[in-house]
């Protein structure tokens, strides 16, 4: 369904739509958890909003995923985040700023944004040509990168000088200005009404059925499962445990940190999209290779005989931030267009649900682990076992499915 050009008029409607609702949504996304700390200066009152986003989710994904095969795609992406605006203008209107109120409200936004995120992610593939997949990924992956370096920074300012209610304002704006581009959108799709709960259990086991059947795709979302229960406790646990209390860098140091590896993310997605395209794929394993150099490094530098200072220490990081968020990008992009290439059109919201629903699943697995490890033995070596795991399981991968893994297009039909 993509049309002639450069990845087409409906990939740029639906790509610049998606990017004015994730400059709204990081907007609110750091002003929220300021508002609700300087409301209850409470710790576990921000932990039951995290929950609160994340436990619904998980609840209604497999039924998200039903709707999102059965309904018009573009209308329920429309309409959801035209629903979201309300929801938001109505909380401003009608004040709805007590603790609990907006509790109430991250309840109804993790679910609205289920339904959305089930439809959207099914739509996408078909708004391109398949081989145009890489491309259209890391286009889409790099604006995602620049709402969020800019978002967080924005959403700091405008809590500071207008408080919450003008964060919150600015992300109902932007969901109706999402909603307007998507609207023009082009894209048919035949419904099929759900009449019955029958219906529901009988679409999520076909969606399950067919993951199952597919040796292909089995070993696709196999692997992208093992990359994020590895991959999430470096990110969200051990390198912020690293920087603060092994480096004792300073917040600022700390924040660049982060810009740069994000920098080295839009870059990586820039070189796919504009170099490798479809090629990316074959570049695979030299990535992941490349990646886990990276990590080796990082464990030097945090290990008591590099001996560095902390100056050096940063500028080191800060070159290995960059090249791992380029090595991370040429890893993923390719990934998530082989799986998307591998599942059918009216399969796909179901399949996707049930992939995000395993990653949110697999997501505290590692982080669970690790957190416990930092408290009882160094971080380089919690590091450095993580890294071996990881290098066992690549060798493993790149020994038994390295075929699967590199070609661009699978047999969907295979049986295991």
């Amino acid at each position: 369904m993509g049309d002639r050009g450069i990845l087409g008029r409906n990939f740029w409607l639906f790509a610049i739509g998606r990017f004015i609702s994730q400059l709204g949504w990081a907007v609110q996304e750091v002003a929220l958890p300021l508002y609700v700390l300087d409301k209850t200066h409470s710790g576990g009152m921000m932990s039951l909003f995290v929950l609160a986003d994340v436990i619904p989710s998980l609840i209604v994904m497999p039924f998200a995923g039903v709707v999102g095969d059965r309904y018009n795609r573009k209308r329920l992406m429309v309409w959801f985040d035209v629903l979201r605006g309300v929801l938001l203008f109505a909380v401003i209107a009608f004040n709805f700023l007590g603790i609990y109120q907006l509790l109430a409200i991250q309840v109804i936004m993790a679910v609205m944004g289920t339904f959305f995120g089930a439809a959207t992610s099914a739509m996408f593939p078909d708004l391109v040509k398949p081989e145009e997949l890489e491309k259209a990924n890391s286009t889409v992956s790099s604006f995602s990168i620049i709402a969020r370096l800019i978002g967080p920074a924005l959403g700091g300012l405008i809590y500071a000088f207008g408080g919450i209610k003008i964060a919150l304002f600015i992300n109902a704006t932007s969901f109706f200005g999402s909603g307007l581009f998507e609207a023009f959108i082009h894209y048919e799709w035949k419904t099929r009404e759900i009449e019955s709960m029958g219906e529901v259990i009988r679409d999520i086991r076909e969606g399950l059925a067919f993951l199952r059947s597919s040796r292909y795709l089995m070993v696709l979302m196999g692997f992208a499962l093992f990359m994020n229960a590895v991959g999430q406790p470096f990110g969200a646990v051990i390198m912020p445990y690293a920087f603060r209390e092994v480096l004792k860098f300073t917040s600022q140091q700390f924040g660049l940190l982060e810009s740069f590896f994000m920098g080295g993310m839009l870059l990586g997605n820039l070189i796919v999209a504009v170099k490798l395209g479809k090629n990316a794929g074959r570049f695979f394993f030299k990535a992941l290779a490349f990646n886990g150099t990276m990590i080796l490094v990082f464990i030097w530098v945090i290990s008591p005989w590099a001996g560095l200072s902390r100056d050096v220490a940063f500028m080191t990081l800060a070159g290995v931030g960059v090249l791992w968020g380029v090595s991370n990008a040429i890893i993923n992009v390719p990934l998530n267009a082989k799986i998307q290439r591998a599942v059918p059109t009216e399969l796909r919201s179901r399949v996707f649900s049930a992939l995000a629903l395993l990653i949110n699943l697999s997501t505290p697995l590692g982080l669970v682990a690790v957190g416990p490890l930092l408290d009882r033995y160094a971080a380089w070596l919690v590091s450095l076992g993580i890294w071996i795991i990881q290098a066992v399981v690549v060798f493993y991968y790149w020994h038994r499915y390295r075929k699967v893994l590199l070609e661009n297009v699978g047999d969907v039909s295979t049986k295991k």
